[in-house]
């Protein structure tokens, strides 16, 4: 991936631009900033032709480049992030931004060359770094989600044990009351037995059976 273009503008006034390449970006550079102040968004992208328009919008100065990538997001936004750091670190770009002088319009460009011959030349380690940002996260969120299923497994295992106690509890109820009701019936034939028994010597004794 290559940052082809780069300016700031104040609305849709450019105050500096560097372009590295041949080709003219006037017409594409006007129709996105057209968009940037139509959207009012932070950042905004747009293809347009072979290149990718990436901006950043911050107090009404934005911040563009053109890369020939349509799928790297990561160097163009740290690109923006960096060029704005910059120009809002100077006082003095501040004081002119609708006519900018000579001097501070070189100023700009210079600091546009700096940082597009830096990230030109360093891509490969912020995609290296933009990986390895990545996978950080898929880590993180990987490590959130074993973190989750463990207390998920943890609730389960509580529910489990809180069954388990109540099938146990409930076994023991049950085994209770058959005890309470064997005793129960235990005791009423004994006492039928009894009854039936006094009966018989009553009978036997009334019938002179069995003699008084």
């Amino acid at each position: 991936m290559t940052i082809s273009y780069s300016c700031v503008a104040n609305g849709r006034v450019i105050l500096a631009e560097l372009a590295l390449t041949g080709g003219s970006h006037q017409d594409a550079v006007s129709s996105v900033l057209k968009l940037v102040l139509l959207k009012a968004e932070k950042k905004t992208r747009a293809r347009i032709g072979s290149y990718v328009y990436h901006t950043l919008f911050i107090d009404g100065i934005t911040y563009l480049c053109a890369s020939d990538n349509p799928l790297e997001v990561t160097l163009p936004s740290a690109f923006l992030d960096e060029v704005s750091r910059t120009y809002s670190e100077n006082p003095m770009m501040f004081q002119e931004p609708f006519t900018p002088s000579n001097a501070t319009v070189a100023d700009l460009q210079q600091v546009l060359g700096k940082c597009m011959m830096k990230y030109n030349q360093s891509q490969s380690e912020f995609m290296i770094s933009a990986l390895k940002s990545q996978v950080t996260d898929v880590k993180n969120t990987m490590s959130q989600n074993i973190d989750k299923m463990l207390k998920r497994e943890e609730k389960l295992n509580v529910l489990i044990d809180r069954t388990d106690d109540l099938h146990v509890a409930t076994k023991a109820l049950q085994k209770t009351k058959a005890s309470k009701m064997w005793w129960r019936n235990y005791n009423i034939i004994i006492i039928i037995i009894s009854s039936i028994f006094i009966i018989i010597i009553i009978i036997l004794i009334g019938t002179n059976v069995i003699p008084v």
